[in-house]
């Protein structure tokens, strides 16, 4: 903590102090290292989805620069819409309400490994039959150098 003393001089009859006119950064600081600490343990959580195991490819790496819909199957079973459990006969109607039925929007499909191939397919079909064009499945590049980044595949 920084301060300094004052000297008094004599000013004819009266005696005046000098004034300090310098800024305590200690506080400052303090408050910065803890909103440093709570983004640092906040980070890691905003970006929260529904955990599933991807297969790995060699695909390359995506560039979207807006949110596409994402749609997941859980090792169980379980599908979800963003990070919302549904039935697959409620899929559908709330996909053509938030993309406003736009057949162009961007849908792309998760599946953890060990789930079966004709889930995947079953609920893909669900989704073109309703006239959903681009849709894709997400992977994860296979080494542990590579980036966790969803990767894209090309539903054919």
């Amino acid at each position: 903590m920084a301060f300094s003393l004052g000297t008094k001089k004599k000013i004819g009859s009266r005696r005046k102090a000098n004034i300090v006119a310098e800024i305590n950064v200690t506080p400052m600081v303090d408050v910065m290292l803890v909103l440093l600490v709570i983004f640092m343990i906040t980070a890691p959580l905003l970006t929260v989805g529904v955990p599933v195991d991807l297969p790995k490819t060699k695909a390359s790496a995506m560039n979207e620069k807006e949110e596409p819909l994402t749609i997941t199957v859980d090792a169980k079973g379980i599908l979800y819409l963003q990070e919302t459990p549904l039935e697959l006969a409620v899929l559908i109607p709330r996909l053509v309400a938030i993309t406003g039925s736009n057949p162009e929007a961007r849908i792309y499909v998760r599946g953890d490994k060990g789930i079966s191939y004709g889930h995947i397919m079953e609920v893909m079909g669900a989704i073109s039959s309703a006239g959903f064009t681009k849709v894709a499945l997400l992977s994860e590049l296979p080494s542990a150098e590579a980036s966790s980044t969803p990767q894209e595949k090309p539903r054919k």
